[in-house]
Formats: structure tokens, C-alpha cells, sequence
């Protein structure tokens, strides 16, 4: 496989891993998580050469579906800590948009 190759894997993967993670479809989530880490193993491999034009626009993709599935993580988890602070009777700090706490 060559790295052009691996790096639409890990791509596709990504974009699966997102569709998971918003359907909560765990099953899903653990196969695309394991094909993304296939994926990125082989592009490893070719760590030594110097990247083409569109080996860079490829990375900058994973990039930034990388970043999203961050971002849909950390929104998941602060909804959990939220619900679990409101369960155990725990008062969270209101945020207004700039940031600020308010009382």
C-alpha cells in the first residue's frame, strides 16, 4: 500500500469515526478506529521521504476531520460530567459566552 493510499484509509476512517460518534454506534467507532490506526502505521512507514504537493493536502484532510473528532470527544464528555454533576447534586458554574462565570 502506498502511502497516498494509506492516507485516504485513515481519511475514510475519520469520516466513518464521525458518523459513529454521532449515532453513538460503538460496534462502528472501534472498527474505523481500528482501520485509521492501520492506516496511520503505513504512512509511517514512508516517514523518510519527502511528501508531494498532494501528500500534504491529504495530511492536512486527516488533519482536520482529526480535529473535529476531538472536538465531537470533548463535547460528549462534558455532557456526561455535566449530567453526572446534576445527578450527585454538584452545582456547575454557569458560563455566559464570554467565558466568564457567572453566580
Amino acid at each position: 500500500m502506498t502511502r497516498r493510499d494509506a492516507l485516504i484509509v485513515v481519511i475514510e476512517s475519520l469520516h466513518a469515526e464521525i458518523a459513529a460518534l454521532k449515532t453513538n454506534d460503538v460496534v462502528a467507532l472501534e472498527t474505523a478506529t481500528q482501520a485509521k490506526l492501520a492506516g496511520i502505521d503505513t504512512v509511517a512507514i514512508y516517514d523518510g521521504e519527502a511528501p508531494s504537493p498532494e501528500i500534504k493536502a491529504l495530511a492536512a484532510e486527516a488533519h482536520r476531520l482529526n480535529e473535529t473528532c476531538r472536538i465531537y470527544v470533548n463535547l460528549m464528555a462534558a455532557n456526561v460530567r455535566r449530567r453526572l454533576q446534576l445527578l450527585s447534586g454538584e452545582v456547575a458554574p454557569a458560563y455566559r459566552p464570554g467565558g466568564y462565570a457567572i453566580a
